[in-house]
């Protein structure tokens, strides 16, 4: 069965798919009260308006209800509003239309007579049909001036209520003429007056043109109102410039027709288009609030306006508010009745009109989906990344469907709303000259030659809107298809598809979807259709006609070509490939990792980092080296095994990384960087607008490319093969971060080979070095002990390195010290190489040199715990007395005082300063007489007291040690000579 015998109507019947408020013709507005169909969201806006319009009615005398006389239609392109103020201009008059084909007249409330199913609702339409209603509908933006600026609204609304009451409605001083005329009984006369004055003319006729017929008007007002030529014409001449067209004026005559006609009768003014008309004009949203202020004050609900807008007012009034701050409160509460129309029941409403099944197609239909249901569910699945797509639920809802998908009323509608704000299309389909029930009966004809089981593309929707777009949009399709390089139709087809998704969101274009949106038959082969839309995009992309992201193809219009065009031409050196990868590798991926945290170790190492021998960073002097080897490298296809496990241990080695080849990494990067640089050169404020989207529509999608480059340098890191210090590694790992951290872990392992000789690691380093320092003198004297029952490797370590510096007759400085040893082979954390430092200091077995004199340990402290000073300490070794030196010393020093010292070089210095102490004090007091002159040996005093103090002074053991044996002659005559004081 053909798809074209499938629906009870015709698809191919003239349908007026574009409802225009100006169309009165009776076969237009037959079709339109016969079709239309009531939703469940229009007849609950019927009740709402109904509810509001018949208590304005039962409550005449209250200007609290009569002041709302305003009725604010809004909705998006598609959802039906001109449609329904249309009809409802219809209801309200309850007008009587000609059957186009019996010519037998109907009322419109008739015509709902079936579609409303509530007989209250029913009730209310034909107890509203009674009363005398005129209604004035017009779309305001085909009626105004644009040369009346602010004042347009209050003109245009003069110019239709003139014309309805059959008077002029282009100027308004003519109008008021022909109302002074009836309102004397005059107008027939001055009419026939006309006529035999002008040959023959009628007034209706000619009235607009009225500067040519002065003549003509002079001897009418003078047969008509007995005007003398002279005043006539003085009329003529000031006539337009003092007619003054003002709102009050305006509502006055409002009023005065309505008392006219009765006090049932009722003026409803009907506009459409009224919101994109006002924009964010704040004069004209105050013209028009002043309109409906008056109206509703004079007339008392008796006048009524409804608009639309594609906005709600609140949202209209937001905008304007936020450019100048003014007082709408007033029309917001004469607008009180809001009526917000979506798009969701389109679907119901092209399903009545234009899909309805014969019995016969539907039991056809759903026996196709029974036996294919589940193909086709497969069929026009999308991908997860979009919003989700509506999909057939079961056999009826294919029926009522069919042939197209349930997810084509919402996407087809968002494609029109999409096209119309990106500024794709003329004005035409801006003001709504194409409609959702135009589009589907466009496509269905395109397939109703077919058979039963051809399903729409979406590319059939695309001539539609064509002859509406934008001349660049339109020329870069028409030059598409006489070019060479597109070898099949389906191309075209392809990129009109990639056009209508093109500003559309909640789709995204790639591979996947783009071979659902194209599925044109029910049990079409998806791989091969999908394969024939890969060799289409692989020849728009060569011919420029599109722009892939990623896994996303966009189409591109001239402007844009010639940007990608231009953007392919720029020229990227090997250095600036490099710098990008290293950037994003070093920064992006590895968050800027310049140093390794080994926890066991409790230290972070300083890395040098390398891409491509290129060093990111840093002097390279670091002892840790991790270096990654990209397909952009110059030798890449030479970095076999052998060459990457030798690379690993030059420089004493380095964690090598090696990427897998990848030709997309190398068509993104190089497109972000042309793309990036294009941008930056390209940037201008004076560019036109076109430009300035183009550019940022292209930054928009380098920021995706270089999210897209990071995803995929991370997952060839974590696929790369491993190499350190000569040695190819297996590194498990579920993230590229980890498997790095892995490598760098076996360098430090294996480095730092030494680092086993440190002994302890403290957890507060610097709290052990104070207790150590500021340590009671048992508490040293403890430590001592400790320290030389056995030295450790780590201390071994330090004091073999300050020997063979001083050996070698180098200074040794504590920073350079740490420096050493917090280096390969070692690596040992600062402080703990300091705590050691002093451990050797308390030990007695080095000296500290602050500032060129020796510290003890108790002022030591403070310099050692600031790293800034560690600079300024100097480390020498401490000599011991050999056994001769100490025997000698004991020896004399029990000659001296009678009592042998004890054992131990420091043991003996202390006993021998006591001992040499207490000759002092004795000395000074016969030196306290001496003075006096009185006694004798003052000479003797003097020269014994010198010998002793210059032994005191000296704090070093070896040396206090070797003076004292030195000054063997000198002690033995003092020892005499204080035997000879004492007697």
């Amino acid at each position: 069965m053909p798809i074209h015998d499938i629906f009870i109507k015709d698809i191919a019947r003239p349908i007026n798919g574009v409802v225009k408020a100006e169309q009165q013709d009776d076969e237009i507005v037959w079709q339109e009260l016969e079709e239309y169909v009531v939703t469940r969201e229009l007849d609950q806006h019927f009740r709402k308006l109904l509810r509001a319009y018949l208590t304005a009615i039962d409550n005449a005398t209250d200007p609290n209800v009569t002041n709302r006389m305003g009725v604010w239609v809004s909705g998006f392109f598609g959802s039906g509003k001109s449609h329904f103020v249309k009809i409802l201009s219809y209801l309200l008059e309850n007008r009587e239309v000609k059957n186009p084909h019996t010519g037998k007249p109907r009322r419109a409330i008739e015509f709902f007579a079936d579609k409303i199913k509530d007989s209250m609702l029913l009730g209310d339409f034909r107890r509203i049909a009674q009363d005398s209603t005129e209604v004035i509908l017009f779309n305001i933006d085909s009626r105004a001036d644009a040369s009346e600026g602010r004042a347009a609204i209050l003109q245009v609304f003069w110019r239709v209520f003139n014309e309805l009451q059959g008077l002029c409605s282009q100027h308004p001083h003519i109008a008021e003429l022909e109302r002074h005329l009836l309102q004397k009984g005059k107008y027939e006369i001055f009419c026939e007056a006309f006529k035999r004055a002008s040959g023959g003319d009628v007034w209706a006729d000619q009235r607009d043109s009225y500067h040519f017929h002065h003549d003509e008007i002079i001897k009418a007002l003078n047969e008509s109102l007995g005007m003398s030529e002279q005043a006539a014409e003085k009329w003529l001449e000031k006539a337009e410039d003092e007619t003054s067209l003002t709102v009050e004026g305006f509502t006055k005559r409002v009023r005065e027709y309505l008392d006219s006609k009765g006090p049932s009768n009722r003026l409803i003014f009907l506009v459409d288009e009224m919101g994109q008309f006002i924009g964010s004009d704040t004069h004209l949203m105050l013209n028009l609030q002043t309109v409906v202020e008056d109206l509703g004050r004079l007339c008392l609900g008796r006048a009524w306006v409804i608009v639309t807008s594609q906005e709600d007012i609140d949202a209209v009034l937001g905008d304007i508010k936020g450019a100048k701050a003014n007082d709408f409160s007033k029309i917001q509460g004469r607008f009180y009745t809001r009526l917000s129309l979506s798009s969701s029941d389109v679907a119901e409403v092209i399903k009545t009109r234009l899909l309805e099944k014969a019995e016969a197609a539907e039991y056809k239909l759903e026996a196709l989906f029974k036996s294919k249901g589940d193909i086709l569910k497969n069929q026009l699945s999308f991908t997860s990344d979009g919003a989700t797509q509506q999909n057939y639920l079961d056999g009826k809802d294919f029926a009522a469907n069919y042939p197209f998908a349930p997810y084509h009323f919402p996407l087809v509608q968002k494609i029109f709303e999409s096209i119309r704000k990106a500024g794709a299309t003329g004005l035409h389909l801006a003001r709504g000259e194409r409609s959702m029930l135009d589009a589907f009966q466009s496509a269905a004809q395109k397939v109703s030659s077919k058979e039963i089981g051809v399903l729409v593309p979406l590319y059939e929707f695309f001539p539609c809107i064509e002859s509406f777009l934008d001349t660049t949009v339109k020329l870069s399709i028409d030059q598409a298809k006489d070019n060479t390089g597109l070898q099949h139709p389906f191309d075209i087809q392809l990129l009109q598809a990639l056009f209508l998704i093109r500003y559309v969101e909640s789709i995204k274009p790639n591979i996947e979807n783009l071979v659902t949106l194209c599925i044109d038959q029910v049990d079409v082969d998806r791989i091969t259709l999908k394969r024939t839309i890969e060799a289409a995009l692989q020849r728009l992309e060569r011919e420029n006609l599109i722009s892939p992201n990623g896994d996303l193809f966009f189409f591109l219009t001239n402007e844009e070509r010639e940007v990608s065009r231009e953007i392919k031409n720029v020229d990227i050196s090997a250095a600036e490939e490099t710098k990008l990868l290293g950037d994003i590798i070093f920064d992006d991926i590895l968050k800027g990792k310049t140093k390794h945290k080994y926890s066991d170790f409790r230290r972070d190492y300083p890395l040098n980092r390398i891409c491509d021998e290129h060093l990111f960073g840093g002097s390279g002097g670091e002892d840790l080296s991790i270096e990654f080897i990209t397909p952009f490298h110059d030798q890449y296809s030479m970095y076999g095994d052998a060459k990457c496990i030798l690379h690993s241990t030059e420089r004493e080695g380095r964690l090598l990384i090696k990427l897998p080849d990848s030709k997309h990494l190398e068509t993104e990067l190089r497109t972000f960087l042309q793309t990036d640089k294009f941008i930056k050169d390209k940037s201008d404020a004076a560019a036109a607008d076109t430009q300035k989207r183009i550019l940022s529509d292209r930054a928009t999608e380098n920021r995706q490319r270089k999210g897209r480059l990071i995803s995929l340098l991370n997952d060839l890191i974590l696929e790369a093969d491993y190499y350190a210090l000569g040695k190819a590694m297996e590194v498990k790992a579920a993230k590229c971060t980890t498997a790095v951290d892995e490598g760098l872990d076996y360098m430090v392992q294996n480095v730092f080979r030494k680092f086993s000789y440190l002994q302890q690691l403290h957890d507060e380093p610097l709290k052990e070095l104070k207790a150590l320092l500021i340590a009671d003198d048992l508490g040293r004297e403890q430590f001592k002990l400790e320290f030389a029952k056995g030295e450790a490797s780590d201390t071994r370590e330090i004091r073999t390195y300050i020997e063979l510096k001083i050996a070698s007759n180098h200074p040794v400085l504590l920073n350079e010290l740490i420096d050493q040893f917090a280096r390969r082979p070692y690596g040992w954390p600062e402080w703990e190489i300091v705590l050691l430092v002093a451990k050797i200091f308390t030990g007695d077995l080095i000296h500290l040199m602050i500032d060129g004199a020796k510290t003890q340990a108790k002022h030591a402290f403070g310099t050692l715990s600031k790293s800034s000073q560690w600079k300024n300490v100097k480390i020498v070794l401490r000599k011991i007395p050999d056994a001769t030196a100490l025997k000698q010393a004991r020896d004399l020093g029990k000659e001296l005082f009678g009592t042998i010292g004890s054992e131990g070089a420091d043991k003996l210095c202390k006993f021998l300063r006591q001992e040499l102490a207490g000759w002092q004090s004795a000395l000074e007091k016969y030196k306290t007489l001496a003075d006096t002159g009185n006694y004798p040996g003052k000479k003797e005093i003097d020269t014994c007291l010198a010998c002793i103090n210059s032994l005191l002074v000296i704090n070093d053991t070896f040396e206090f040690i070797k003076s004292f044996n030195d000054k063997k002659g000198a002690l033995l005559d003092a020892a005499e000579d204080l035997n000879d004081l004492t007697g």
